[in-house]
């Protein structure tokens, strides 16, 4: 089948991961299907460099949207294609935050580094899940300069009362933006997955390409609604369900393959 004329990028969790965090055959068969006909497949995920390559390497070739799209990262060159930093009058957030909170969990995220300054259960769940070697040390110790983003982490009563301490504050001069029931975070300014998924076409030269996104939270809007076609699994979020064109099957049952066999049976546009 003809896939020539389309660039198709998914969140991983929540989206193409199941629940367990595993990849499923009958998505994995169709994203091989969908790459040998010619399109384009690539993750755009929240995911740093540490978490995102396992699973990127196993799907895709093909540069992909990391840090929720303040990077672009090619894993079979090793190498990053772009990026955008976060501006240094934000690096005071985290304390002011974590002494705010003191029950909370953050991570900065550098290249390939996570620094953990602020440790709680849901923190170290996450970590120890997605096998991440972090290093932990004070915001004072982390280098001021590579920030890409920084996260906080809790249950989800927790991160409601941060995201309306935030609104509520002078935490200007980033983009704030939920990206799960445990996780709030802090990108550069005018940086979210659409925006590094518009970088992903420019440096791929496929700006005549029909485009496909697909993701189930808060963070995945952007590029939902912007795509030319947005995709959310039937386990989505209901803003991101009401923002897209196509809903399919859940994460635990193919929901990239049957996204990939609505494209093969569309007249899509060139």
């Amino acid at each position: 089948m003809d896939f020539n004329n389309v660039i198709f990028v998914t969140d991983l969790d929540g989206t193409l991961l199941t629940d367990d965090k595993r990849l499923l055959d009958c998505d994995l068969k169709a994203i091989e299907r969908f790459r040998a006909g010619g399109g384009i497949f690539a993750a755009a995920t929240g995911r740093g460099y540490a978490m995102a390559k396992r699973v990127v390497e196993m799907i895709t070739d093909s540069p992909s949207v990391i840090f929720n799209g303040a990077a672009v990262y090619d894993f079979s060159k090793d190498e990053f294609l772009w990026r955008s930093e976060i501006d240094r009058c934000a690096y005071d957030y985290v304390d002011i935050i974590g002494q705010a909170f003191p029950d909370i969990g953050a991570e900065v995220l550098c290249e390939q580094t996570v620094y953990v300054p602020y440790l709680n259960d849901t923190e170290q769940t996450h970590l120890d899940w997605e096998q991440v070697n972090a290093d932990f040390r004070k915001v004072s110790e982390i280098p001021k300069s590579g920030w890409l983003k920084f996260l906080f982490s809790g249950e989800p009563e927790l991160i409601d009362r941060v995201e309306s301490f935030v609104q509520a504050g002078d935490f200007v001069g980033v983009h704030w933006i939920r990206s799960g029931p445990l996780f709030y975070e802090c990108l550069p300014e005018g940086v979210d997955k659409w925006s590094g998924f518009q970088r992903l076409i420019k440096l791929l030269n496929a700006e005549n390409r029909f485009t496909v996104a697909a993701g189930d939270y808060k963070n995945d809007i952007a590029m939902i609604k912007h795509a030319d076609l947005g995709c959310a699994p039937i386990n989505s979020h209901e803003s991101v369900k009401q923002a897209a064109d196509l809903i399919v099957c859940d994460n635990n049952s193919g929901a990239i393959a049957e996204i990939i066999d609505h494209i093969g049976n569309l007249q899509y546009r060139t």
